[in-house]
């Protein structure tokens, strides 16, 4: 099963579009937290009395009612695609970042899996960086991703390895 799939995606556009997004968020969090506040006091506070734990209360409240509105109602629209889509990025490398160790192990034993695991995750970071605008992230990378290139190839693995498959995954548990 696939998990994720790697896109081309122009990076000036996404960090624009993600811009966008970003403050939209802000200013839907900044709305809805300060006109909960304000309501949490105008209800239920007093005029001379300490309002601050009403309004920490309308401030935690906005940021639950965002986060409910971004994740059930904006997360599906096309508009909050180039975030969902670096959001799932991010998640995917992360996955694999976390059974990192394992995954080392296996590409050591000249696993397949593994070896298209190690490949899925240096193209998902060097695209993140891209996207990231960030050229630096992968200075101590290089040399890395160019050697597993050149193991794969010396395997007759395939280099374009565009997909997080589920069973690349699992098949590390098993280590």
């Amino acid at each position: 099963m696939t998990l994720f799939e790697i896109q081309p995606m122009e990076p000036q556009r996404y960090r624009q579009q993600t811009r966008r997004i970003t403050l939209l968020v802000v200013v839907i969090f900044a709305a809805l937290g300060l006109g909960l506040s304000t309501l949490a006091v105008q209800l239920f506070g007093t005029p001379e009395g300490d309002n601050f734990r009403l309004n920490v209360a309308g401030v935690l409240v906005g940021l639950l009612a965002s986060i409910l509105l971004i994740r059930f109602v904006f997360w599906p629209r096309p508009w909050m695609a180039p975030a969902v889509y670096g959001w799932r990025l991010k998640r995917s490398l992360m996955r694999v970042t976390n059974r990192m160790h394992l995954v080392r192990q296996a590409v050591a034993a000249d696993d397949p899996s593994a070896m298209k695991l190690l490949r899925f995750y240096h193209l998902g970071v060097i695209q993140m960086c891209s996207l990231d605008g960030n050229p630096n992230g992968l200075d101590n990378m290089v040399h890395e991703i160019d050697r597993h290139l050149e193991h794969m190839l010396r395997l007759g693995l395939e280099p374009e390895q565009n997909r997080l498959e589920g069973e690349w995954l699992e098949a590390l548990k098993g280590m």
